[in-house]
This record gives C-alpha cells, sequence and structure tokens, in this order.
C-alpha cells in the first residue's frame, strides 16, 4: 500500500513538471512568436515617402501571404488616426473594378491622408482625410491588382468573387496577428463601385469563420458607396438614370427595355447594338462616372487615363476617362507608384513583378470568372447578424447611379424609422436620407462615382455619422 502511494507521488509530481515544462515552453513559444510579429509590423513601417509632408501619425505598408502555395500575397498599406489611433476603430477599405487599386483610388484621391501632385513628384495633405477619425487600411485585392500579386499565373485567368472574398479573410486574420493591438478592435469594412460585391462577400465570409472560432473578428458594420448590387435592378435603374438625366432620347430608352433582357448573363447582339449606339452617338464627350464634370484631357501633356468598371449583363466593360476635381489624378499615381524610390519606401515591388504598376489592372477585368447575380441575399444575412449597414450614392454618377441602387435596395422591403429627409453640412443640403430597419440609404448631392474625390467634407460627415451610428444631421 506504502509503495503504491510512493508511485502514485511519484507519478503526481513527474506530471506536475511536466505541465510546467509545458508551460514555460508554451510561453517562451509565444513570446518568440510575439517577438517574430512585432518586428514584420516594424519591418513594414513607412519612414517616409518621397515627396511626404511631415505627419503626426504611423504609417504602415507590405505583403501579407495569403496562400503560401500559390504564392498569392496581398499588398496594403495601414495609416493610424491622427488622433488617439489607440482607441479608434479599424476601417478597411477596397475599390472595385474588378481589378482596381485602393491605393490608387482610396487612398491617393478619395479619403487617405495624402494627395498626389500633378507632376508625380510628392504629396501634399488631405484635410478631409477619414483618418482624422479612424484607422485606415488600403487592400489590395485580388492578387494581381495594384502590387499584389502571385507566382501563380493561372490565378490571373481564374479569378471573381469567392476566391477574392477567401483571400481577403484570410487577409486580415494575418493581418492582425502582424498588429495584435487591432484584435479586438471594432473593425468595419468600406468600399465602392464592385466592391458592392467584395464588401458584403467579406463581410458574410467573417461571419461564417466568427461562428467556428474562438478568437472572432471584431466586425461592427460595412458602408458601401455606388455599389454593385443586384444585376436586373442595377441595371434597369441605370437606363433609367440615363433616360430621366437627358443623356439618351426616348427611342433608345424604349429599345433598351425592349431588346435588353436583364436577366440574362449575356445580352443579345441587338441589346449590344443599341447600348452601343447610346454611348457613341448619344453620351457625348462626357465622364459617365460624374456626368456634369470635364474629362480629362491631353492639354497637360500627361495623356487621358481610362477607369475599368465591371458590371455583369453589360455587352462589355465599359472604359471610360476618369474625373474629378483635377479629372487625371489616375494618371498621377501611375507616375508616383512606378518611381523605384517610392516602392522601397513602400516596401512594394519587392519580387519585381514583370509589368508596370497602374491603377487598374485590364487582363484581370476581362478574365472574372466568378460574379454573384445578386447580394441582396447577403444584405439579408448581414441584417439578421446585426451588422451595421449604410449604403451611399453619389447622384451624378451614371455608372451604378442612385437609380440603381434604389430600386435594389427596395426589394428588400424595408420598414422606415425616420423618413426621408434632407442632410446638411456646413449648413447646405449635402444629400438625402433614409432610415430603415437594418439599413441606412444617403445620397450625396453633386457627387459622382467617387463621392469623397468630389465632395470631400459630405463625405467625412457621412462617415463621422456611420461610425458613430447617428443618423445624419438634419440642420
Amino acid at each position: 500500500m506504502a509503495m503504491g502511494m510512493a508511485v502514485g507521488k511519484r507519478a503526481e509530481i513527474l506530471l506536475v513538471s511536466m505541465a510546467y515544462i509545458y508551460l514555460v515552453l508554451s510561453v517562451g513559444a509565444s513570446h518568440k512568436v510575439g517577438r517574430e510579429e512585432e518586428e514584420e509590423a516594424e519591418a513594414d513601417r513607412i519612414t517616409e515617402l518621397p515627396g511626404q509632408p511631415k505627419v503626426s501619425f504611423q504609417h504602415y505598408s507590405g505583403y501579407v501571404t495569403v496562400n503560401q502555395v500559390a504564392g498569392r500575397a496581398l499588398f496594403y498599406w495601414f495609416t493610424e488616426s491622427v488622433h488617439h489611433p489607440d482607441s479608434k476603430p479599424l476601417v478597411i477599405w477596397l475599390n472595385g473594378g474588378p481589378g482596381c487599386s485602393s491605393v490608387a483610388y482610396g487612398a491617393s484621391e478619395e479619403i487617405g491622408p495624402f494627395r498626389l501632385n500633378k507632376t508625380g513628384s510628392g504629396l501634399y495633405l488631405n484635410k478631409f482625410s477619414w483618418n482624422t477619425v479612424a484607422n485606415l487600411l488600403f487592400l489590395e485585392t485580388p492578387a494581381g491588382v495594384g502590387f499584389s500579386y502571385t507566382n501563380t499565373s493561372s490565378d490571373l485567368f481564374d479569378t471573381g468573387d469567392q476566391r477574392t472574398a477567401m483571400d481577403s479573410l484570410e487577409f486580415i486574420i494575418r493581418w492582425l496577428d502582424r498588429f495584435p493591438r487591432y484584435k479586438q478592435r471594432e473593425i468595419y469594412l468600406t468600399g465602392e463601385s464592385y466592391a458592392g460585391h467584395y464588401v458584403p462577400q467579406l463581410a458574410k465570409e467573417i461571419m461564417t469563420y466568427n461562428s467556428r472560432t474562438k478568437q472572432p473578428i471584431n466586425l461592427k458594420g460595412i458602408m458601401v458607396g455606388n455599389a454593385v448590387t443586384d444585376n436586373y435592378y442595377d441595371n434597369l435603374g441605370t437606363v433609367a438614370y440615363w433616360w430621366s438625366h437627358a443623356m439618351i432620347s426616348d427611342s433608345t430608352y424604349r429599345q433598351l427595355l425592349n431588346k435588353c433582357d436583364f436577366h440574362q448573363e449575356q445580352e443579345s447582339n441587338e441589346c449590344e447594338s443599341v447600348y452601343s449606339y447610346a454611348m457613341d452617338q448619344e453620351f457625348g464627350n462626357i465622364d459617365q462616372y460624374n456626368i456634369y464634370a470635364p474629362p480629362c484631357n491631353n492639354s497637360d501633356g500627361v495623356g487621358a487615363t481610362h477607369r475599368i468598371l465591371h458590371l455583369p449583363n453589360r455587352p462589355h466593360p465599359i472604359f471610360r476617362r476618369i474625373s474629378g476635381y483635377d479629372p487625371c489624378t489616375e494618371k498621377y499615381a501611375e507616375i508616383y507608384y512606378n518611381r523605384p524610390d517610392v516602392q522601397k519606401a513602400l516596401h512594394a515591388n519587392t519580387t519585381k513583378i514583370p509589368y508596370k504598376w497602374t491603377a487598374c489592372s485590364e487582363s484581370l477585368n476581362r478574365n472574372w470568372n466568378d460574379t454573384a447575380v445578386s447580394i441582396l441575399p447577403i444584405y439579408k444575412e448581414m441584417i439578421a447578424g446585426g451588422l451595421r449597414i449604410w449604403v451611399y450614392s453619389g447622384d451624378v454618377d451614371s455608372v451604378v447611379p442612385v437609380t440603381a441602387t434604389r430600386l435594389s435596395l427596395a426589394q428588400l422591403k424595408l420598414t422606415s424609422k425616420i423618413p426621408w429627409y434632407p442632410w446638411y453640412v456646413k449648413k447646405q443640403v449635402g444629400g438625402w436620407t433614409e432610415v430603415y430597419e437594418g439599413l441606412t440609404f444617403a445620397t450625396v448631392r453633386g457627387a459622382g462615382h467617387e463621392v469623397p474625390l468630389f465632395k470631400p467634407r459630405a463625405a467625412l460627415q457621412l462617415f463621422k455619422s456611420f461610425l458613430s451610428g447617428h443618423p445624419l444631421p438634419k440642420s
């Protein structure tokens, strides 16, 4: 009996000792991992970009590998909030296309802290930057967009909505490992145009991931602007916008409604010919992304530039010139981000991609193989999941116009909480809004496809109201 007790005691001591050793090794391993993550984050810190004005905030950029086997890595640029970054939410911004860069658009001409000089020689501060109230993470997705790359060339010819959502989720998980101080932070997803697919689809992947993990991502809401939402209603609403804004004739409007079946994946030759006639003969030399703004031309010597928009059920992707207060900003981005000293400062193009950095990838856009017919079912899931959802529309965009978005959202049949009213910024009507059960919709008066480019002050007010969860100001 005594011998049995002694053996049991020795076994107990051995188990305790093994547990202690395991704890020490685990702590040591976690400290090692923690140090490696800190070192990775520190290596991504941007000391100073060429031509950058002095700033008080930290910013980082670099790569996160999202698929080791294929060699897919996504590029990001992260700018901390100007004030109290430790208490501010993390806002992730995605541009659409598909195939367009969040660095070129979101970061450099919309909501980021810097604007580009005309010559591509440097930067100046954007006083309406969204990093005045939040930490901003710009993600170039999918691989093949901007500086993001893949070592498997077939990826560029076989991508679409689903892989983009999965890779973006993997990016967020690994990025949060690299910046663990943001793991418990409130996270919001934002974007525009074809990010009307990216953002809700990523939100859905996060909700699924959260349902089966012990370390959920603290996703609180989404906000999308001039967002591609539903094939049928987007196309119907776009044709209605063209007619109601006198861009097309009565005859062309009737022909589009009669000859085009917006339910079909591929339109008939008769439908395509009517589209082509409208664009070539009736639109005139306008910028479809802001029908009242002058298009970029060759007078400054930098050449005209083109934007890609992929809309399913259109006869072909629409290539049109970018516009804004300065309609040639896309070209300045392509000058600046192809500079070797800029790429070095950004820790970008480390694998020496065999092509120039471009604001949009035409080949990726042409080879987009997987696109959802409608995002409305995901809206229902997000509403049921309690996410804060805001949708906004610049009302002079004819590519994904306000009429398209209103027709699409009407299919959700939501109950109105606060009826339609004008909202204000600096004592002027900034637009109109309605608050529904589960969703807020707002227009931005006089803004084109890229709302923060055309109406930066109003866009910042919109963003502040979204983050606070309060309706837009009535006075």
